[in-house]
């Protein structure tokens, strides 16, 4: 599936990446967030939201190595 592989500590921190990047973007929003988060045929609603997500995963796999 992916390249990645994330303990509990690392995703819960990616997670928290990719929420404040957002916020610090778009707002407190988070109806917006969860609608650009949705998946249909594997892929998210708003396409720039997967990009969003790799590069928090990407920064904390970098800052955890």
């Amino acid at each position: 599936m992916g390249e990645y592989s994330m303990d509990e500590h690392q995703a819960f921190e990616a997670m928290s990446r990719f929420i404040w990047q957002f916020a610090n973007r778009a707002g407190d929003d988070l109806l917006t967030l969860l609608g650009d988060i949705s998946m249909e045929n594997g892929k998210t609603f708003d396409p720039a939201a997967w990009t969003d997500w790799m590069e928090c995963v990407k920064a904390t796999m970098r800052t955890n190595s």
